[in-house]
């Protein structure tokens, strides 16, 4: 578990998300008042214990403090610790980890 403030409860994971893109891939940079499109990757900062199964017995985590992941993009629910954004959701919204 990561020294991270917030303890998800289960299968939750706390996801920091990659930064928005400033400029579109022609090289145009948006203004903040532009609607930016939520990234869908992120970094996770810490995970529950995992889920249980019918019969009580705990299902471990696939993910990681500090796996790069990839995400459902309207998935998980968005929250602000000292202005920095963070993004709760349930593992099963995590589609794969990012390799390299």
């Amino acid at each position: 578990m990561s020294d991270f403030r917030i303890r998800p409860l289960g299968d939750r994971v706390v996801v920091k998300p990659a930064e928005r893109e400033e400029k579109t891939k022609g090289g145009i940079f948006l203004p903040d008042t532009a609607s930016k499109e939520r990234p869908m990757e992120g970094t996770v900062l810490a995970v529950g214990e995992g889920r249980r199964d019918d019969s009580g017995k705990l299902i471990a985590m696939s993910v990681h403090a500090g796996d790069k992941v990839l995400f459902a993009k309207y998935s998980g629910t968005e929250f602000k610790v000292d202005d920095v954004e963070y993004l709760i959701l349930s593992e099963k919204d995590i589609l794969g980890i990012i390799q390299g």
